[in-house]
């Protein structure tokens, strides 16, 4: 064998083991994906091959894990977990890649082949199945095309059906299954039709410019950090808190910085905070490029005291990411419904605290990228009846770009990734604007 193909088996190899730490261990996927790139030595484009591979995998799971069964005349043995995870990789290639059909084949066929113990002997097996893909891909990916759901657990399913209706929750699902654009935010300075030239990116109603993704360090104006990579939906809430020259605006749950470097780009002063060390280092990294400052600190948001009071707070509470899953679609793979009730209740003492912090007729932004209406609508409402000196401030269409449709009947932001599909969908996003009254 050629070391050409020694490499191309090396590189299926690591997308194998990077879908089943995510899948059976629950691991994150850049975090499993670096340490097994570094492993096995791959090159940049080696790594982004298996990134490509495993992120789709992932994304079609469900759609996937289903069509082998269906390609099985008997199911795999319950200990045959490389070989199903072979098959799933193998078979988002042949459906959903622009990989050669034979390079597919030969090349899981061969990986089992390497494996040690009784897995090598399902290489026949691997083998037929594939091909029997190929022979029936186009009814394979009709019927995947039906039935986008099955990418989503069922507990998610149930949850979308019951918040949004079982329509609302398929065409999710079906947006979740796409590749996502590259949406930048640029600094206001800048002017955003020179930018949008330069980019080659469309101006979007809410300020965001959108383009194919791409390598974003080969992009004219990234070393200058005249922008920064920041989907659409995440990029209105910073916006939400209006005119906000020389105000002191606490950051909170700010890595890896998108929103305070929005905040300090219009020219507040910016205190940004979080728990996590390794995403505070982004954080600065940020900063340092885009050239923009803020008091930055390693805190708990629930029990952080800044030095001097602050005007005005932004809370992108941790939460379970479901609205994220295009871009993180390892997220449903390692979250249950109890992870949802025990971050609804962090949330929960984490709004308490930071209400403490706001001054009489300061603002306060929740936020949260989850679809989860525990984390969002309920979260908010079953606050505002606790507290009665916090008001619900609606967010009025103008504000969102025109763009209505995001915006519910109380007034509070709701972006669905099914939204604006014909021009790329969003990320799902809640926020609420709160203040202080006597």
């Amino acid at each position: 064998m050629s070391n050409a193909a020694e490499n191309l088996s090396d590189v299926r190899k690591v997308a194998v083991r990077t879908l089943m730490a995510v899948t059976l261990k629950s691991r994150p996927f850049d975090i499993a994906l670096d340490e097994m790139a570094a492993e096995a030595k791959l090159n940049a484009r080696g790594r982004a091959f298996a990134f490509n591979l495993v992120m789709l995998s992932l994304r079609q799971l469900g759609v996937l894990r289903h069509t082998l069964q269906g390609l099985l005349d008997r199911g795999l043995p319950k200990n045959a977990t490389w070989t199903e995870a072979a098959l799933i990789t193998g078979l988002a290639q042949i459906l959903f890649m622009r990989t050669a059909d034979h390079a597919a084949v030969n090349e899981t066929v061969e990986l089992v082949k390497s494996l040690s113990g009784k897995e090598k002997g399902f290489a026949g097996l691997v083998n037929a199945v594939l091909r029997k893909a190929i022979k029936k891909r186009d009814d394979l990916l009709s019927e995947a095309d039906k039935h986008p759901e099955r990418n989503l657990p069922q507990w998610l399913q149930t949850s979308w059906a019951e918040t949004y209706t079982e329509g609302t929750m398929r065409a999710i699902a079906q947006t979740l299954a796409s590749n996502p654009p590259l949406d930048i935010s640029i600094k206001p300075a800048q002017l955003t039709e020179d930018m949008a030239e330069k980019l080659r990116a469309t101006p979007l109603p809410t300020g965001t410019l959108r383009r194919d993704a791409t390598d974003v360090t080969s992009l004219e104006g990234y070393d200058e950090g005249s922008w920064w990579v920041q989907d659409m939906a995440a990029a209105i809430p910073a916006t939400l808190l209006g005119n906000i020259e020389g105000k002191h605006v606490l950051d909170m749950c700010a890595a890896p910085g998108g929103k305070t470097m929005q905040l300090a780009a219009r020219g507040a002063r910016v205190t940004a905070i979080d728990r996590n060390k390794n995403r505070l280092r982004r954080l600065h990294a940020n900063l340092e490029r885009t050239k923009l400052a803020a008091e930055v600190a390693q805190a708990d948001a629930a029990t952080f005291e800044p030095v001097q009071p602050v005007d005005h707070i932004l809370l992108d509470a941790p939460c379970s990411a479901t609205g994220t899953l295009r871009r993180n679609p390892d997220v449903i793979w390692t979250k249950e419904p109890t992870d949802v009730a025990k971050l609804a209740n962090l949330q929960a003492k984490i709004l308490r605290h930071a209400f403490a912090l706001l001054p009489v007729g300061g603002t306060l932004i929740y936020c949260v990228c989850s679809l989860e209406k525990s984390e969002g609508v309920e979260q908010v409402d079953a606050f505002l009846s606790d507290f009665p000196a916090a008001k619900r401030v609606p967010v009025s269409p103008d504000e969102v770009g025109g763009l209505g449709e995001l915006l519910t009947d109380a007034g509070d932001l709701l972006c669905l990734p099914s939204l604006q599909v014909e021009k790329g969908g969003m990320d799902g996003f809640f926020a609420a604007r709160l203040t202080k009254v006597k």
